[in-house]
């Protein structure tokens, strides 16, 4: 969708407290210049190894994306800190929602501070004209998928002080040797090329970026199939059916632990130019997930059905939400030069998730059991 690049006006959301999980609320933008009254008096509390601001120094802070997972969490927490932040999206989706367990109070303050910018971050003149006219700061892409689309943005802010990617974990080459660390071969044919790419054009512009890696991300409004997928066969009663042995060893990140973590870069002098992984402190077994899962959602023991998945032809649909071999990555490095840590244990996290989305009945996709019905029929 291509944007004018006249002048407008901001609105800031000043609308009442919305009870469901996804209120319809939206801070509709199509101009290119922002303004705010908004005053931060809040003293910030330093954390360890960052160059953190003080209320005179919040800074202007662009996430590109930031309605759908990662964002809503990341971007509760600089407003917090703050911090004057803007979402650029295309306007599809409500630019605040109270979340579940959210007090009313907390809702109120965020969405009235919480500003936007709509455009189509494809139409690169849009994209140039609306951030040069703005200066930001700090950008925070979290839905960056091809540096083509990084490049516009780097463009327009001479200036800026920090550019902060989500890449991803799947960058790296598929190994006998694990855990993944950052330092680790990365795989040039992955279907995540495009982060890889990302990451050496910021390295060759010269600007100042760190990259965070996440594994597998799970949580509250989690729009991948990740623990949505047990849940759903759970409550269903169903067997779970598991590709191979099922003691395939992978990891999973918290969201509200991967937008901790990137908070913790920003200013933080210790992560310029570098990257991170960032995911859970323990790694677990396929069959090991199914049983959390089943524990967080307080069912009984679920039956697992192991499978060969070359036994079976399904088509284009995906038989099982994870990649069948080993996948994990060392979390060493976040932790000893940011001072970061996972706050959840899996099965704790696993809880969280279940009690603030699932459980209360909201989920992403709705249950397919056609693949599962294929495997079982064949046993």
């Amino acid at each position: 969708m291509a944007a004018g690049c006249g002048m407008a006006t901001i609105t800031l959301q000043q609308k009442l407290p919305h009870f469901g999980l996804f209120p319809s609320s939206l801070s509709e933008f199509h101009g290119a210049r922002l303004s705010t009254s908004v005053h931060y008096k809040r003293k910030l509390s330093p954390l360890k190894g960052s160059l953190r601001v003080t209320a005179s120094g919040a800074k202007k802070i662009l996430i590109m994306g930031g309605t759908r997972f990662i964002g809503v969490f990341l971007s509760r927490l600089l407003v917090k800190e703050g911090h004057q932040v803007t979402l650029f999206t295309r306007g599809k989706a409500p630019i605040s929602q109270q979340l579940p367990g959210e007090s009313d109070q907390d809702y109120a303050d965020f969405s009235s501070k919480i500003l936007h910018l709509k455009g189509d971050r494809q139409d690169y003149e849009f994209v140039k004209s609306s951030l040069a006219a703005e200066g930001f700061d700090v950008v925070y892409d979290i839905n960056g998928r091809e540096a083509v689309e990084v490049e516009p943005i780097l463009d327009a802010l001479p200036k800026l002080e920090q550019y902060i990617y989500c890449s991803s974990a799947g960058v790296y080459l598929k190994s006998d040797v694990l855990p993944h660390s950052e330092v680790d071969a990365v795989d040039p044919k992955s279907r995540h090329k495009g982060k890889l790419e990302t990451e050496s054009l910021l390295e060759s512009k010269g600007v100042n970026w760190t990259s965070i890696r996440p594994v597998y991300i799970y949580g509250p409004l989690n729009y991948n199939p990740v623990e949505e997928w047990f849940f759903h066969r759970l409550k269903a009663g169903r067997p779970i059916p598991i590709p191979g042995t099922g003691l395939q060893v992978t990891q999973l990140g918290h969201v509200k632990d991967l937008a901790k973590a990137f908070v913790e870069v920003l200013g933080n002098e210790k992560a310029s130019r570098e990257v991170f992984n960032i995911s859970g402190d323990k790694y677990v077994t396929f069959d090991g997930l199914a049983r959390a899962c089943a524990k967080a959602g307080g069912f009984p023991e679920p039956e697992l059905v192991h499978y060969n998945p070359k036994d079976f032809d399904f088509g284009k649909k995906k038989s099982f939400p994870f990649r069948d071999q080993h996948f994990f990555a060392s979390i060493d490095k976040a932790k000893s030069v940011l001072g970061w840590k996972p706050e959840f244990d899996l099965v704790g996290g696993l809880t969280d998730s279940y009690n603030l989305d699932f459980g209360r009945g909201t989920f992403r996709k709705e249950a397919d059991f056609s693949t599962d019905d294929l495997i079982l029929a064949a046993k």
